[in-house]
């Protein structure tokens, strides 16, 4: 069994041959990309072996002996037709990862054969269609020059061997890459917001919307922002079939798409239960074949991203029935919101991080706002720390929808302290993470924390949901004891005096080599005398 610290510890350094090479935004590329080629090399080479021993092998090595000899039998066509059926991809026995690694031992490393892996992989299956695209070993950030591009690759390939993808049991590989996933976002920056979401509000949403679903077998998730995945696998946590889970998710950045569909595979996803898809979420509605409504819908879209808010989107079903009114051009907060409701099932949840602009922005805003609330979809609204994102420090807020609901409250809850300061970042701990569900599950005031906002209230402030309003965490200020504060005055003038009186005394016993430099001390002495 491989321990989860001893993965990480593995597969961070395999960055270390990366790093100043190239940015984290890059490198993250290369190294997830041939971890997961990795993963799929020897989970090939460990099937080979169990086909053939009906075992797990001990050695990877002894897997890739066995391999070699029987693809010089008559066998070998039985034998790939059973892996093609099961794996959806063979490789020869010269593209395993235990080949490359051999050469790279020996000073032999071929480039030309880990591209002929990679071809062969996306070309067996539509599942790993352009899965490599971004992986180019060709590329002068790994160096100028054949040998030190090649010498860069294998080195990676050198530090992977430490790490051992077959005996990581349950879903210690799957949380290995998303601790990778996290550690780039962190060296990225602002373009983490591409394709991450911090663990805290990651984990808010992910509950809220399973919450009430756990048991559901066969639950279908769905994220149109989905970056790397994370946000839709974390709901697996919450569930108690989590194996049955559908996956449906679209991503604009064709690499962070590739990244996503990797991470599905890590974490042991089925290749029927992914529906990922590469594409523009806003520009034309998708899926709009057999499943297009689902249980849980969850989304950190870009904040205040720009649209074309073009005419025609007011005959769009998914924009249709908000008074003819569009999101502006210059914020599509509110097209991301309403794609996803649109596509969120009658009995199902929706969470969605947006900024705080979305709760009180008037317009075209206002009136989708109000037309949601007096239809009572809104069920809550959660005020986060400010800074726990990396793209951006502003303050953000998680709103909660349902369909058809009985009653139009709202539920305020201001988490906005519930926070930890670190490195550049807050962060969420699981306390805080635990005290805002314990909140959301009560649905009940409590005094600066939570407000449970009748429809008439939220109509008297003119549908405005910005959670001062509605959640007063402003502390009373002490009461002045005048009498106290006199004594105090009184007694800090004393000691000034006295202060005063033996600074003067000292200053007059002294001797003076001229008259200038008396007359100086005698000056400064009246400024105390004075006093």
């Amino acid at each position: 069994m491989t321990e989860s610290k001893d993965l990480l510890q593995v597969l961070w350094s395999g960055a270390d041959e990366l790093r100043g090479k190239m940015d984290a935004n890059d490198y993250k590329t290369y190294l997830l990309g041939l971890v997961f080629y990795k993963y799929l090399s020897d989970s090939y080479l460990a099937k080979v072996y169990d086909l053939l021993n009906d075992a797990t092998p001990d050695s990877l090595d002894e897997a890739q002996k066995q391999y070699e000899e029987i693809m010089k039998t008559s066998d070998a066509e039985d034998l790939l037709a059973e892996l093609r059926h099961s794996m959806h991809y063979t490789l020869d026995p010269d593209m395993t990862y235990v080949s490359m690694l051999n050469d790279a031992k020996e000073n032999r490393f071929n480039r030309e054969k880990l591209q002929a892996a990679f071809n062969r992989i996306q070309e067996s299956d539509e599942l790993f269609n352009g899965l490599f695209a971004g992986v180019d070993l060709y590329s002068n950030s790994l160096g100028i020059g054949d040998q030190k591009q090649s010498t860069t690759i294998a080195n990676v390939i050198k530090v992977l061997d430490g790490a051992d993808l077959i005996h990581a049991e349950g879903d210690v590989l799957g949380n290995a890459y998303e601790y990778l996933i996290g550690q780039f976002a962190s060296e990225t920056g602002k373009k983490a917001g591409e394709f991450y979401t911090p663990h805290g509000p990651a984990q808010i949403l992910c509950r809220i919307a399973m919450t009430g679903q756990e048991e559901k077998k066969g639950l279908q998730v769905y994220d149109p922002c989905m970056g790397s995945g994370s946000l839709m696998l974390s709901c697996r946590n919450y569930s108690k079939e989590p194996d049955y889970i559908k996956y449906y998710g679209q991503e604009l950045m064709p690499s962070t798409y590739n990244l996503a569909r990797m991470n599905m595979f890590l974490h042991g996803v089925l290749p029927e239960n992914q529906h990922l898809r590469n594409g523009d979420t806003l520009d034309a509605d998708w899926p709009t074949d057999e499943e297009t409504e689902f249980d849980a819908v969850t989304m950190n879209p870009p904040y205040s991203a720009k649209w074309s808010a073009a005419e025609g989107f007011k005959q769009d079903e998914r924009f249709m029935d908000y008074g003819g009114k569009l999101a502006p051009k210059s914020k599509a907060d509110y097209a991301f919101l309403l794609h996803g409701f649109y596509h969120l099932k009658q009995t199902g949840t929706m969470a969605i991080v947006l900024p705080h602009g979305v709760l009180f922005r008037g317009a075209a805003e206002g009136s989708i706002r109000e037309t949601l609330l007096q239809n009572g979809s809104i069920y809550a609204v959660i005020g986060l720390p400010s800074n726990m994102f990396y793209n951006t420090p502003i303050p953000t807020c998680i709103i909660v929808l349902k369909k058809h609901r009985e009653g139009r409250d709202v539920l305020f809850i201001d988490a906005s302290n519930l926070y930890e300061k670190d490195k550049k970042q807050n962060i969420m701990r699981d306390e805080h993470i635990d005290k805002v569900l314990e909140l959301y599950n009560n649905r009940k005031s409590v005094d600066k924390q939570a407000y449970l906002a009748t429809y008439e209230d939220i109509k008297a402030n003119d549908y405005n949901l910005n959670i001062p309003r509605y959640v007063d965490t402003s502390e009373e200020e002490e009461e002045i004891d005048l009498k106290s504060l006199t004594a105090e005055i009184k007694n800090t003038n004393t000691e000034i005096k006295n202060v005063n009186s033996q600074l003067i005394q000292m200053l007059s016993d002294l001797t003076f080599n001229s008259a200038e430099t008396e007359e100086a001390v005698r000056g400064f002495m009246s400024l105390f005398e004075e006093v």
